[in-house]
């Protein structure tokens, strides 16, 4: 009977495997051994952008670097996107039983470390947000409402209608402004443009849409901040950062000088050395 009641269970699993196999939220690749770090990139960007980063610290670390779906090579999914990566990751968790595992994350990957940490299901180690907030929609929209945040609006209308022309344009203009390494440039735009436009429409509402700013009070496990300058000042950027988080029972934040959202262009060196200070 346990027999019978074995070959159930695996065909039940290779069943469930094959369906999420055909349209999985996300492709990881596993580099290094030792203790377990989550890397999550920001939007439209591939795991590749963890590149420099994952060389150094997976000398010591086993490194799980994602890639979401609809970024780089990943075929696309249904919306609602947000939502279904966190189920994902959530799952896959599970399953590789990284309970203790760090999360790195960059922008929107910071973001969902902390939407994963705010439910309490798992004992991460600690979380390490990289120039990422609680709510990108209350920075971004004037009398910030997440109840308004549709998908079906005239705006994300006029994204998926954009002619490739001008939608490489707009992208030329928004990597120019996310570092100050202009050797980086043609890079972040390329993502931009790989980027799956269902994906990048409505996967980006998901994330106007998430508003983290009271849920953060439910994080119990460390949390270390390091936050861009560039181009708002760092006065400026403090009261941001200090409003968005001060919900937040405790974290460490640093800033760093001279970079704009993309800190490990520029600014490799501090964040390699931050990130590995957070994780001792």
């Amino acid at each position: 009977m346990k027999t019978i009641k074995n070959y159930v269970l695996a065909i039940i699993s290779l069943v469930i495997f094959s369906a999420s196999g055909q349209n999985k939220a996300f492709e990881v690749s596993i580099v290094g051994t030792g203790d377990p770090i989550l890397f999550f990139p920001g939007f439209t960007c591939p795991g590749e952008v963890w590149e420099d980063v994952v060389a150094e610290l997976s000398k010591s670390n086993t490194c799980h670097v994602f890639t979401f779906a609809g970024f780089g090579t990943v075929p696309a999914i249904e919306r609602p996107w947000l939502p279904k990566i966190k189920e994902g990751i959530s799952q896959y968790i599970s399953e590789n039983q990284l309970q203790n595992a760090t999360i790195v994350g960059h922008s929107l990957g910071g973001t969902l470390g902390l939407w994963l940490a705010s439910d309490d299901l798992f004992d991460f180690k600690k979380i390490i947000v990289v120039d990422a907030l609680p709510s990108t929609g209350a920075l971004m929209i004037p009398n910030f409402d997440s109840e308004t945040i549709v998908y079906d609006n005239p705006f994300n209308q006029s994204l998926l209608t954009m002619d490739d022309d001008n939608f490489e344009l707009m992208a030329t203009q928004m990597a120019s402004a996310m570092t100050l390494n202009k050797n980086k440039h043609e890079q972040i735009k390329n993502w931009i443009l790989q980027t799956d436009r269902e994906t990048y429409v409505y996967g980006y509402t998901d994330l106007l849409k998430l508003d983290l700013r009271e849920a953060v009070a439910n994080i119990t496990v460390p949390v270390t901040i390091l936050a861009a300058t560039q181009p708002y000042g760092e006065t400026s950027v403090k009261t941001i950062y200090e409003e968005q988080y001060k919900n937040l029972k405790g974290y460490t934040i640093k800033y760093a000088a001279d970079a704009a959202h993309f800190i490990m262009y520029d600014q490799p060196d501090w964040l390699l050395t931050n990130i590995s200070q957070a994780l001792q």
